[in-house]
């Protein structure tokens, strides 16, 4: 399969999944997370705001703000800048997605731990997003631990990632942890 063709499979399950389903998964798989020894460690972390379709990282977010300085993207462009959290400056931004507002720019090296989101992953690292390679510019940009998180559904057979594609490090599902360090 193509990456086309797996962002359409990956899809149609994940739409499967019921809302009680999407919301165990979640809390599975975000406090796996939460036990990395990385991530106690972490004191800078970037989260994605979580779209419906995605593993939802909200109730990690509401977590975890204020114990960690938790950091979330905004699109610029081609790229994605980094700006603190805060649950009083959000926006809707670019592709529906809540956006924080502010000027105060992170730079990325300063990022200890990603929590990536994707379409789907194998177990390899390697990671399918919505195609516009967003992330893989961001992740070019930092030496941080590279989380991927997802449905055990998105997981996929290895597939040939391309040279622009950048891999995390760990990926870890609502079933356990896939790929490791």
């Amino acid at each position: 399969m193509d990456k086309k063709e797996i962002r359409k499979a990956v899809k149609a399950i994940k739409k499967e999944l019921t809302a009680e389903q999407r919301a165990e998964a979640a809390s599975r798989a975000m406090a796996i997370v939460e036990t990395l020894p990385q991530f106690i460690a972490a004191e800078h972390v970037l989260v994605y705001y979580s779209l419906p379709d995605e593993l939802s990282t909200i109730a990690f977010i509401e977590r975890w703000a204020g114990r960690k300085q938790l950091y979330l993207p905004r699109v610029n462009g081609d790229d994605l800048d980094i700006l603190a959290y805060d649950a009083e400056k959000l926006h809707t931004g670019a592709f529906n997605i809540e956006e924080p507002d502010g000027s105060d720019l992170v730079p990325a090296e300063r990022m200890q731990l990603i929590i990536v989101p994707a379409v789907a992953y194998d177990r390899r690292g390697n990671r399918i997003g919505r195609g516009k390679g967003y992330y893989d510019r961001l992740l070019r940009r930092t030496n941080a631990l590279k989380v991927g998180v997802a449905y055990q559904c998105q997981i996929c057979e290895d597939f040939t990632p391309d040279e622009f594609d950048i891999p995390v490090d760990i990926v870890i599902t609502d079933k356990g942890i896939v790929k490791s360090l």
